[in-house]
C-alpha cells in the first residue's frame, strides 16, 4: 500500500469537487454508525447526521462556481459548510474546509506542502473556535493529521501520512475520554474526520485506508446530563473583538461553545445551555443573528432517526389498513394532492434514518421526489420507489427485506414495482374521446398503465377483458383492489373467472374503499 503509485498527478478544482462528492457519499454510508457511537459530549446520536448535513451544504455551495479555480471551489465549500453547519462536529468540519480555502486561495493546484499548511491552519482555526478544547475529540485527530503530513515529500505521501495519522489518533480517543472508554467506542466526530481524509486519499490514490465503521450495539447513558438545549445561529455584521466577547459570554452560559467564521465576515455560533434567551441575546449584542435553531436534547434523543421505514401514500381507510398490515407506515391522501411540507412532516414522523417512500400514484410522484430531496437535506436517507398505483406499491412492499442494505432493498422494491403492470376501471363522468373510442357518462373505462384501452357498459365484462389483456404478456399473480364504485359481486366473480379460465394464475382481492378508481388491478 505504502509503495503504491500516486494515481492523481494534480489536485485542482475538479479533484476538489470530486473529494466533496466522495465525502458526502462516504458520510451517507457511515452516518448510522457515526450516530450510533455518538456518546460525547452528549449522547444525542446525531454526529453522523450533522456531519452529512454540513458536507452536503458545502457541496451544494460549489454549484455557484461551476467553472471556478481550486481556491474558489474550496472557498465555496467553506462558506457553504459554515452557513449549513449542524452541531459541534459540523462547526469543526467547516473550519477544516476554511483552513484549506484560506491557504489555497490563489493556488491552481494543491501539492504536499500546501496540504500540510492547510491542515495546520485548519487545526489552529478549529482549536481557536472552541471555548474549551478537549483531547480525545475531532481536534486530536485533526492535530495528528496536520503534524504527520509535514514530513512527506509529495502530495500522495502527504495525503497518506495525514490519513494514517488520523486513523491512529482516532484509535487513541477511546482511552482519552472516560465517556468513550465506558461505551467502548472511538470519538464520532474524529471518525467523521477520518472519513473525509480517507475520501481524500481515495481521490488521490484510488484506494481507501480506513477500516469499516464499527457495528453492533452501543450502551448509551440513560440520561444525557448537562444542559437541556442546543442553540445555533448564523451571525453577520460582527467585529472580531465582539466575537471573542461572545465566545466568553457563551462559555459562562453553557458548554460545547464554538464560534466559527467563513473567512468572509460570516459566523456560525453553537452552544449547549439552559438559558436560550441569554444565548440569543448575546448574539444580538454582537451582530445580526439569523437562522436561529434551538433543539431540546430530550426531544432530539427521543426523535432521533434510527432504522428503516416504508411510507406509503394511500387514499381511504381500507387501503391504509392493508398497507399497515403489510408493515408500512401510511400517509392518507385527501381529495386534493398533498403539499411537499406535509410529505416531509410525514417522513419525519416515521423517526427512521432510512425511508422508502411509495407515492402509489403518478400525480404524487413528483411531489414525493421534492419531499425526499428536502428530507435528505435535513439528514435522512429517503428513496422514492416510483409506484404509480397501490397495486405496484403492494408488489414493492412484498419484497421488502429490512435485513438488506437500505440501498439494495430499494433497488429490489423498485424492480418489483416496475415488473407489475397496472390496470384500473373507472366510470366515465363526461363525454370524451379516448384511444378506445368515444365514451359517454356511465361508460366503464379500462386502463392499462394509464391509457384507456377498453370501454363498455357492462362492468364485469370490461373487467374480465382487461384482466385477459393484461395477462396476455404473462403473469403469475393478479391483485384486485375493489373501490366503492365497483358492483359488489365483482371481486368474487373475477376470482371465479380466473380460477376457471386461468388456473395457473393466483388471484388475491382486497377492499380499496375510497380509491378514485372503481377497480385497481396489478399483474406480476
Amino acid at each position: 500500500m505504502v509503495g503504491s503509485p500516486e494515481a492523481l498527478p494534480e489536485f485542482g478544482a475538479e479533484a476538489a469537487r470530486r473529494w466533496a462528492r466522495e465525502s458526502v457519499a462516504a458520510l451517507a454510508r457511515d452516518r448510522a454508525a457515526l450516530d450510533r457511537i455518538n456518546v460525547y459530549p452528549v449522547a444525542d446520536g446525531d454526529t453522523g447526521t450533522n456531519l452529512l448535513h454540513t458536507m452536503r451544504a458545502a457541496l451544494e455551495a460549489t454549484e455557484r462556481v461551476p467553472d471556478g479555480r481550486l481556491g474558489e471551489v474550496l472557498a465555496a465549500l467553506a462558506e457553504g459548510a459554515v452557513s449549513g453547519a449542524r452541531g459541534n462536529s459540523g462547526m469543526l468540519l467547516s473550519q477544516v474546509l476554511r483552513g484549506m480555502a484560506e491557504q489555497l486561495r490563489d493556488a491552481a493546484a494543491m501539492d504536499g506542502s500546501a496540504l500540510h499548511d492547510a491542515l495546520h491552519h485548519a487545526d489552529v482555526l478549529a482549536t481557536d473556535a472552541v471555548a474549551e478544547p478537549v483531547d480525545g475529540t475531532m481536534l486530536s485527530v485533526l492535530h495528528a493529521a496536520a503534524e504527520e503530513s509535514s514530513g512527506a515529500a509529495g502530495l500522495g505521501e502527504s495525503v497518506r501520512a495525514a490519513a494514517l495519522a488520523a486513523i491512529g489518533a482516532l484509535e487513541r480517543t477511546t482511552a482519552q475520554l472516560p465517556a468513550l472508554a465506558a461505551a467502548g467506542v472511538v470519538d464520532a466526530g474524529g471518525r467523521g474526520l477520518v472519513v473525509l481524509l480517507d475520501a481524500l486519499h481515495s481521490v488521490v490514490h484510488g484506494v481507501r485506508l480506513a477500516p469499516e465503521p464499527p457495528t453492533g450495539h452501543v450502551e448509551l447513558p440513560a440520561e444525557h446530563g448537562g444542559y437541556a438545549y442546543e442553540v445555533m445561529y448564523l451571525l453577520a455584521d460582527a467585529e472580531p473583538a465582539g466575537v471573542d466577547r461572545l465566545r466568553s459570554v457563551l462559555a459562562e452560559l453553557g458548554d460545547c461553545v464554538s464560534v466559527v467564521g467563513d473567512g468572509a465576515g460570516g459566523w456560525a455560533v453553537h452552544v449547549h445551555c439552559d438559558d436560550i434567551g441569554g444565548a440569543i441575546e448575546a448574539g444580538v449584542e454582537t451582530g445580526r443573528p439569523s437562522r436561529i435553531r434551538v433543539q431540546r436534547f430530550a426531544d432530539q434523543t427521543a426523535a432521533h432517526p434510527v432504522g428503516h421505514a416504508i411510507l406509503a401514500c394511500v387514499a381511504g381507510a381500507e387501503l391504509a389498513e392493508l398497507f399497515r398490515a403489510e408493515g408500512a407506515e401510511v400517509f392518507e391522501l385527501r381529495p386534493a394532492d398533498p403539499s411537499v411540507p406535509e410529505l416531509v412532516a410525514a417522513i419525519e414522523r416515521t423517526r427512521a434514518a432510512h425511508v422508502v417512500l411509495l407515492p402509489n400514484g403518478e400525480a404524487i410522484t413528483e411531489l414525493a421526489e421534492l419531499a425526499a430531496k428536502r428530507a435528505v437535506r435535513d439528514g435522512r436517507d429517503v428513496v422514492v420507489v416510483p409506484t404509480a398505483s397501490p397495486a405496484q406499491g403492494l408488489a414493492a412492499l412484498a419484497v421488502h427485506d429490512p435485513s438488506r442494505r437500505s440501498s439494495d432493498d430499494a433497488v429490489v422494491m423498485a424492480e418489483a414495482a416496475a415488473a407489475t403492470r397496472r390496470g384500473e376501471l373507472r366510470i366515465a363522468e363526461s363525454e370524451a374521446l379516448t384511444w378506445a373510442g368515444r365514451c359517454v357518462p356511465g361508460d366503464v373505462l379500462g386502463l392499462v398503465d394509464g391509457e384507456v384501452v377498453l370501454l363498455g357498459r357492462d362492468f364485469l365484462a370490461v373487467a374480465r377483458d382487461l384482466v385477459d389483456r393484461m395477462l396476455a404478456a404473462g403473469g403469475e399473480l393478479v391483485t384486485v383492489l375493489v373501490g366503492d364504485g365497483a358492483p359488489e359481486p365483482v371481486s368474487a366473480e373475477l376470482v371465479e373467472y380466473l380460477a376457471k379460465h386461468r388456473p395457473e394464475v393466483e388471484c388475491v382481492s382486497y377492499p380499496a374503499g375510497g380509491s378514485p378508481a372503481a377497480l385497481l388491478l396489478g399483474v406480476e
